[in-house]
């Protein structure tokens, strides 16, 4: 996963993990937010054809390379 992905959870620190270790109740949980549903939709939708766009372009990458061969 790339920093391109839409998350729901924002991405912590390594300090911030290893307070979760014993965060039994999960009060450290931080999320990221969008005004509107519609705006969440929407980008969890980008993202996930930025990642097929993304896996398109490795599996051409790998056919040319192939084809070379």
């Amino acid at each position: 996963m790339n920093s391109l992905n839409f998350r729901l959870y924002a991405l912590p620190s390594f300090w911030e993990g290893v307070a979760r270790i014993v965060d039994l109740g999960g009060t450290l949980n931080e999320y990221n937010y969008s005004d509107h549903p519609h705006q969440a939709n929407f980008r969890a939708i980008q993202s996930d054809w930025e990642e097929v766009g993304a896996d398109i372009i490795i599996a051409i990458g790998e056919f040319e390379e192939e084809l070379e061969k």
